[in-house]
């Protein structure tokens, strides 16, 4: 019960700071707020500054893996459609010949137990090596151990190696001597620098490119809108189709040379959770559901629904990266039921953190999106080809890694 209320209490702090961040709250107690969540962004500001510039004079050095790493990335925190990008452009690599690593920090992630880790460190010379969620051929953990985006990338791409780890110049080195790697994935890299990115993918959600203007925790920018300049290619995600002419100025003055791609999230289909069974999109029209999710952007999510001609008749939002509980699983289904739902849809981010214990009294189902190119490229094959494969030229005919010069580094 005190665990129950102390969660209640941080969940209620946590939305409190994101409502005055997205200027939500009026009042003298959330202008206090802002005051002091202005002052922290000052400083985080002077540090993302000074990191970036040890970096750039090589007072702090990045390390070279010696193959193909495409850093995945956005300047914001949540909610640019990160997942289904890394996902379309991992399979992509795969398809055109190459073994592929996705790597990531699994942010949210549990981690071993302290006594586990320590014993590592006993027991072994070697530092711990990275956690796999996925070696190619075997999802070998949870979400909770591995983090949403990984099990969701492990579980949706076979032939593809996930690893998660906060080092990951150590996972990207343990890609490839273990596995046999030659790309590199970089999974919300951009802010990463210790390992060197040939190609940096920079992600824009079209829908609010960089908040209210201010670095967190005041606003939602990791780093100034200036260092777009760092981007090799800018994706302008969730796009509506109709072009932002101020928008693609102010990349533009940023970083003259870095191509614009221009994409939207499309809805593919219904899948129910539990059995697998896929619905087409049809089956929303004129259907009365409820809706849950835990995601930065759960305006997006409701969007799709009631633009597939669904009626939302209940809809519950909690914080991004949510862990639902039973207790909370049973009361969504119980609005559900009270407002006459006939199913529950919810996020496929959100299905990968519900116990496989779970029983549902309404069918429940995630909605699958997928990334459709609008605009610099006819399809997301081509783009890949565009970015990674210039000139035309075919990944067997890519430079050979220098793998072992590369991992004896480490």
């Amino acid at each position: 019960m005190l665990n129950r209320w102390i969660r209640q209490k941080t969940n209620e702090f946590e939305q409190f700071g994101i409502d005055v961040v997205m200027g939500k709250r009026e009042g003298f107690g959330p202008l206090l707020f802002a005051g002091f969540l202005q002052a922290c962004s000052y400083l985080f500001s002077g540090i993302v500054q000074a990191r970036l510039w040890l970096y750039r004079k090589r007072i702090f050095h990045d390390t070279p893996l010696g193959c193909l790493v495409v850093v995945v990335g956005n300047l914001t925190v949540g909610g640019t459609g990160k997942t289904p990008v890394v996902e379309m452009f991992a399979r992509a690599l795969r398809d055109r010949g190459r073994k592929v690593a996705i790597l990531s920090r699994g942010y949210k992630s549990k981690a071993p137990p302290l006594w586990q880790r320590w014993w590592h460190d006993f027991t072994h010379a070697d530092p711990e090596p990275p956690r796999v969620v996925s070696d190619g051929e075997r999802v070998l953990l949870d979400s909770e151990l591995a983090g949403d985006e990984p099990f969701m990338l492990a579980r949706n791409l076979p032939g593809i190696v996930v690893l998660v780890d906060k080092d990951r110049v150590k996972a990207g080195a343990y890609a490839i001597k273990r596995f046999g790697c030659d790309t590199l994935v970089l999974d919300d890299g951009f802010q990463y620098l210790p390992l060197k990115g040939r190609l940096n993918l920079l992600l824009v959600d079209k829908t609010n490119p960089f908040g209210n203007g201010f670095l967190l925790p005041r606003g939602i920018l990791r780093e100034p809108v200036k260092h777009l300049k760092r981007a090799s290619y800018v994706f302008l995600t969730k796009s509506n189709g109709v072009r932002d002419e101020e928008l693609e100025a102010l990349i533009r003055h940023c970083n003259p040379r870095a191509e614009i791609i221009e994409c939207a999230h499309r809805p593919q289909f219904l899948q129910r959770v539990g059995n697998g069974e896929r619905r087409p999109l049809e089956d929303l029209k004129g259907r009365r559901i409820a809706a849950f999710s835990g995601i930065a952007t759960p305006e997006s999510f409701e969007r799709f629904l009631r633009e597939g001609g669904a009626q939302i008749a209940h809809a519950s939002r909690f914080l991004d990266h949510y862990r639902f509980t039973h207790e909370d699983i049973a009361e969504v289904f119980a609005q559900a039921q009270a407002v006459g739902a006939e199913f529950v849809v919810t996020t496929e981010k959100d299905a990968v953190r519900l116990h496989a214990s779970e029983t549902f009294p309404l069918p429940l189902y995630y909605l699958r999106l997928e990334i459709e190119i609008l605009r610099g490229a006819s399809d997301f094959k081509e783009a890949v080809g565009k970015i990674c494969f210039p000139r035309g030229r075919p990944a067997n005919e890519l430079p050979e890694p220098e793998i072992e010069a590369a991992v004896g580094a480490k």
